[in-house]
């Protein structure tokens, strides 16, 4: 499924192809593999993309696309691409899936509850085995590629471990089939031409093809074929978890050796506070955009989607990323469309002791004040907030609230001085839960009252008289200008 913006499109096609392609409908769009349809808009959230995005119709027309945030529904930039929906299924099951299922259920009846619910349109776990006597083609992979492509694996092993667990679960249907077989029932089905191949096989195959084969893992798995095998002398670096000091200090040994150093933040305005923090410590470094040639001089800090970065002692070369030295992976990147503002975001500063703040998986608490922390030897500010106590006679349970999770805490706006909630307890989710169905049935109202409204028949007006024609007539007597005595000096 696509869509671009000024592409004429049928909503209602569009609707029927993404239910086809898997994807389940909601009330609210939360989740990859969803949409949602409110009038003349479609919400889809594609296994792909980071965010969802919106698609606004004017008729048959499509007439803006854009990115929306989940936590908050609000519309960001327009996605210049557009929509691209792949199925969230492998097996998807179409009309003739469904009939070849039925016909299978009735030969096989040993397999007949996973075959029936897959002839009802229902996707069941592990239906994806029996796609060879469903569909009529199964592909491998590597055969689609155009020659002298180069198949890379990216952590053989756990691929290795999930192609294992498939061909496993093809294997004990085709053992069900046969125990069937052995009591009188129908011939087995033969799922032995099935796509579910290990990992052995498909190497196989993509030798048999010329295909280039590499895998990237951190453990030596080829060392039997030194010729094949690259040993990088790369490590993982030091989790400094916040502690900046330790963390300016291997960098200065770093330079001292001669290494190069490269710090890589999710964003420009990080970045450039990371080159203040570093120039304030008697360290040099710049903003480098492009990374074309890195001194050893310097430390060069620029912008990046690297989770994590590495140690080379033999290169002389060290990459460290904001999870590599806060420990936590940063909330935002300039590259994945995130709202210029954050959502209330709650400033600590503004703070005073019992003021009242909403945690969005907790509830109402009440702040006590900004402490400081030593854990597993970072240290690190936080929010203490206190809540209603679990036992009556108790002190109220406390929380530490992080300063680098606050977009999870806003003030308390009401009128009147709430009821703190438990930690832990149901209240606070019955809360929410209440606050959603009340919020559906004001919507339901609402479109009840303007349905009524363009229902309800209008006044018709009777025809002009000529009385009420030469109001609108404009008259065609000049006025004269008025003429004022002159003023007293």
């Amino acid at each position: 499924m696509a869509l671009r913006s000024g592409q004429a499109a049928d909503l209602n096609e569009v609707v029927e192809g993404l239910a086809a392609a898997a994807y389940s409908r909601v009330e609210l769009v939360e989740k990859r593999g969803e949409f949602a349809v409110r009038g003349g808009i479609l919400d889809v959230f594609p296994p792909t993309e980071e965010h969802p995005l919106r698609i606004e119709f004017w008729g048959d027309d499509v007439e803006e696309i854009r990115y929306f945030k989940v936590a908050d529904q609000r519309s960001l930039e327009v996605a210049e691409h557009g929509l691209w929906a792949p199925p969230c299924r492998e097996l998807l099951l179409t009309d003739e899936v469904r009939e070849r299922a039925a016909a299978l259920a009735v030969e096989h009846p040993e397999l007949g509850e996973l075959l029936n619910k897959i002839a009802e349109g229902i996707a069941v776990e592990g239906m994806e085995s029996l796609a060879p006597v469903l569909v009529d083609d199964m592909e491998l992979l590597l055969d689609v590629p155009p020659k002298g492509s180069m198949a890379v694996v990216c952590d053989p092993e756990r691929v290795r471990t999930r192609a294992a667990d498939l061909v496993a679960t093809s294997q004990e249907f085709l053992q069900a089939s046969w125990a069937a077989t052995a009591g009188g029932g129908e011939a087995p089905i033969d799922v032995g031409a099935a796509s579910l191949w290990g990992i052995a096989d498909v190497r196989d195959r993509a030798a048999e093809l010329g295909m280039a084969w590499w895998s990237v893992s951190p453990f030596a798995a080829d060392v039997d074929q030194a010729a094949d095998t690259l040993t990088l002398g790369m490590r993982a670096p030091e989790s400094y978890r916040g502690d900046t000091a330790r963390a300016l200090a291997d960098t200065k040994g770093w330079l001292a050796d001669g290494w190069r150093t490269v710090y890589v933040t999710e964003a420009h305005g990080p970045a450039s506070r990371t080159v203040e923090v570093l120039g304030g410590e008697g360290i040099a470094a710049r903003l480098d955009a492009d990374l074309a040639e890195i001194a050893p001089a310097v430390v060069h800090v620029s912008t990046g989607s690297i989770d994590y970065g590495f140690v080379d002692p033999v290169l002389k070369l060290a990459v460290l990323t904001e999870t590599d030295l806060s420990g936590q992976k940063a909330a935002g990147k300039d590259g994945q469309r995130m709202p210029a503002k954050r959502r209330k975001t709650i400033d600590p500063l503004t703070l005073e002791v019992g003021d009242y703040i909403v945690h969005e998986q907790h509830g109402v608490g009440r702040y006590v004040e900004m402490v400081q922390r030593t854990v597993q030897g970072a240290t690190r500010e936080y929010l203490l907030v206190e809540y209603a106590p679990a036992k009556r006679g108790q002190p109220g349970d406390r929380l530490y609230i992080p300063t680098d999770q606050l977009e999870q805490v806003t003030k308390y706006v009401g009128g009147e001085a709430p009821t703190l909630h438990r930690l832990g307890g149901a209240d606070w989710t019955k809360t929410k839960q209440r606050a959603k169905k009340a919020v559906k049935e004001i919507a339901a109202d609402l479109i009840k009252l303007y349905s009524a409204r363009m229902a309800a028949p209008g006044h018709a007006f009777g025809p002009d008289t000529p009385g009420s024609g030469s109001w609108r007539t404009p008259s065609r007597t000049r006025r004269r200008p008025t003429s004022c005595p002159p003023s007293p000096r």
